[in-house]
C-alpha cells in the first residue's frame, strides 16, 4: 500500500496521510498539534499487519515524515535565537513541498527506469539475417557450410597489415602564400589593375583559395584594393596609391 494512503486515526486529523500533507501546506491544519509519533507508530502496525516491507514506500515515508519533523521543530523553537534556523515558517513550508515535488519526481524516473529494464529482459535474439545457403537447409547441412580453413584464412586475413596506399597518381599542389603574394605584387606593379579570374586562370582550387588570402593581406596591408559591382560578377584588383595609405 503506497503511504500516501496510509490511514490515520489522530487527535486532530482522520484520514489517508496525503490528505494531511495537503491540509498542512495550506495551514488548515496546525502542525504543532500533529502529534507526529503516532504517525510513525500508525505506519510501524500497518509494516506489522502486512508481514512485508516495501523498500521505496518506506523510503518515501522516511523523507516525509523527516520534513514533517524538520518543519515542526522550526514552528516548535523561538525565531531569531537558535543557530541555522533562518526559515521562516511559510518559507519552511515551501521548503517541505519542494521537497515532495523533487522526491516524486525521481520516484516516477525510477518507475520509468524500472519499466525499461523490465521490457529489455528475456532472451536476445539474432539481428541479423540467415545467410542465404542456410535458409533451407537441414542442421547437419548448416553444420558444414563453413569450413574451418576457409574461416581461419578470412581471420588471418583481418589480422595482416594492408599495404599503404599508392597516391602517385593525385596531383598534391604546392604552393605558398609567400608565392601568391610576390605574383600579385608583380601583376599590381606591371599593369596597376586585373581581374582576379585572370590571376587564378588554369589554376586548381587550392591554389584559388591561397590566392585570395593573398590578397586579403595585401588588402589588409594597404598595398591593394578590389571591388564587385554585383554578387558573382568579376572582382577587379587595383594597386591602391600612396595618398590614400598615407
Amino acid at each position: 500500500m503506497p503511504v500516501a494512503s496510509l490511514d490515520l486515526d489522530l487527535e486532530v486529523f482522520q484520514g489517508p496521510f496525503d490528505l494531511l500533507l495537503t491540509l498542512v501546506l495550506r495551514e488548515e491544519v496546525d502542525l504543532l498539534e500533529v502529534d507526529l509519533a503516532e504517525v510513525v507508530l500508525a505506519y510501524v502496525a500497518h509494516l506489522e499487519q502486512t508481514g512485508e516491507l516495501d523498500l521505496e514506500a518506506a523510503t518515501e515515508f522516511l523523507v516525509l515524515i523527516a520534513a514533517l519533523l524538520e518543519l515542526k521543530s522550526r514552528l516548535m523553537l523561538p525565531g531569531g535565537e537558535g543557530e541555522g534556523l533562518e526559515w521562516e515558517p511559510h518559507e519552511a513550508a515551501e521548503e517541505l513541498l519542494a521537497r515532495m515535488l523533487e522526491y516524486s519526481r525521481y520516484r516516477r524516473a525510477a518507475e520509468f527506469l524500472h519499466a525499461r529494464l523490465a521490457t529489455e529482459t528475456g532472451f536476445r535474439y539474432r539481428s541479423a539475417p540467415i545467410p542465404r545457403a542456410l535458409r533451407r537447409v537441414s542442421l547437419e547441412v548448416a553444420e558444414q557450410a563453413y569450413e574451418p580453413e576457409q574461416l581461419g584464412r578470412a581471420v588471418g586475413d583481418l589480422l595482416r597489415t594492408p599495404p599503404p596506399l599508392d597516391l602517385r597518381h593525385m596531383a598534391r599542389p604546392r604552393v605558398t602564400v609567400e608565392q601568391r603574394l610576390q605574383y600579385l605584387r608583380e601583376l599590381l606593379r606591371s599593369r596597376g589593375r586585373f581581374a582576379f579570374d585572370e590571376a587564378v586562370e588554369g589554376s586548381d582550387r587550392l591554389t584559388q583559395a591561397i590566392t585570395l588570402f593573398a590578397l586579403l593581406e595585401l588588402y589588409k596591408a594597404g598595398e591593394a584594393d578590389w571591388e564587385q559591382r554585383a554578387p558573382f560578377e568579376p572582382i577587379t584588383v587595383t594597386a591602391r596609391s600612396s595618398e590614400g595609405t598615407a
